[in-house]
């Protein structure tokens, strides 16, 4: 079922903040070379984001790295699921079929085709703040963007 077009990146690459110091999270985008980070947090502007939270990370990304940043909120969760989840009102399992529907009610596929199938030279990083990407959502945007480009690799740093 992929939707491929005729030169996209090979390769998406994920990262979380918490736990990360400021050195450890650039130096990891700096030696996987990535060209754009992707922040698909839900809140990117809160006090805990620390060095991330938005305004700032778009400064340092680009003063630091030379790294291009957006926030693109068609890969975030709702606000009511966000929470349902983070109170433990809903299961992991329950918040991966509640993400599913979300992204499907959002044409993600093809939001994805339109706005990230620029080139393999092009290497995307989704940003989120779990430690690990197993229970987070960027895991399953990123799996979005291997189906929609048949194949892409994945790789969590």
């Amino acid at each position: 079922m992929a939707k491929t077009k005729e030169n996209p990146p090979a390769k998406i690459f994920t990262i979380g903040f918490t736990k990360k110091s400021a050195e450890t999270f650039f130096d990891a985008l700096e030696r996987n070379q990535i060209t754009d980070v992707i922040d698909v947090r839900l809140y990117a502007n809160t006090q805990f984001a620390g060095f991330t939270k938005a305004p700032d990370l778009k400064f340092f990304l680009k003063r630091v790295s030379s790294i291009e940043y957006r926030h693109d909120l068609k890969f975030a969760p709702t606000e009511e699921m966000f929470k349902s989840y983070q109170q433990q009102i809903i299961s992991w399992e329950d918040y991966e079929k509640l993400f599913a529907r979300t992204m499907k009610k959002r044409h993600i596929e093809s939001h994805i085709l339109r706005n990230y199938s620029d080139s393999p030279e092009v290497r995307y990083c989704l940003l989120c703040a779990e430690v690990s990407a197993e229970n987070c959502h960027r895991r399953l945007v990123a799996e979005k963007f291997a189906e929609v480009f048949d194949g892409m690799e994945i790789l969590h740093l």
